[in-house]
């Protein structure tokens, strides 16, 4: 049965006290729970269920993490009874504007001073894709960031990297260090065999322009291993 033929259970039928939107109004948006700001977006439940409910639904089924249910594609969302297409795109685009906020406050610290700080910047845009993408960070004398950039899509050995590339860019923009960052979609922290004679292929060409390779690191959603920490670079 299409979104538009149900009967919905609609917020506005709710008791007052009930309402996420007059909850938000009159106690603050730290006052509601994930699920009563995903009713928010969706606005109304089904004959049997009401918008919050629905959410608690959809979240129990990934384990209650919002960056879990980001995953979830349009067509996943659509699959649970009472989310239609325009429900599906309303959580898909709050849910990415939460991780491009993410990163902009990322950005905005701009100086990198530990790995954890590498870390920050680049899990939102990396650590939960589903492939392999590797990027360099290009730093100033002060180790902030000037740019950063994608090198490759598809997993370092199925796609070349350019050392070439990679440093000529960093002629351009002026920079003195370069981080190196790829993610593991498979979640393991365990550099390989590819991930460690990349990494000292671009030390040893960066070397020779008196550019320093300050660490690289292994980004999965949720930790990460950094070469420079571990003693491997």
């Amino acid at each position: 049965m299409g979104e538009e033929k149900q009967h919905n259970f609609g917020i506005k039928s709710w008791a007052e006290t009930d309402r996420p939107r007059e909850k938000l109004l009159q106690k603050g948006k730290l006052s509601l729970s994930d699920a009563e700001l995903i009713a928010i977006l969706i606005g109304s439940g089904s004959r049997n269920e009401s918008a919050v409910q629905l959410s608690r639904r959809l979240l129990a089924s990934t384990g209650n993490q919002l960056g879990a249910l980001g995953k979830l594609s349009i067509k996943k969302l659509c699959e649970f009874k009472g989310i239609g297409p325009a429900k599906a795109v309303s959580i898909v685009a709050a849910l990415e504007l939460g991780r491009r906020r993410r990163t902009e406050e990322a950005l905005e610290r701009k100086k990198i001073t530990s790995s954890a700080s590498v870390f920050e910047l680049m899990q939102p845009v990396i650590g939960e894709l589903a492939h392999e993408e590797f990027w360099i960070i290009y730093l100033n004398n002060s180790n902030k960031v000037i740019v950063q950039m994608q090198l490759s899509k598809g997993g370092i050995t199925g796609t070349l990297v350019d050392v070439r590339i990679t440093l000529k860019k960093a002629l351009e923009v002026g920079a003195t260090a370069i981080i190196l960052a790829h993610n593991h979609p498979s979640g393991t922290l365990k550099p390989s065999e590819a991930d460690k004679k990349l990494t000292q292929k671009l030390k040893t060409g960066a070397q020779s322009l008196d550019i320093k390779v300050l660490d690289h690191l292994i980004v999965t959603e949720k930790s990460y291993f950094s070469f420079a920490d571990e003693g491997v670079l």
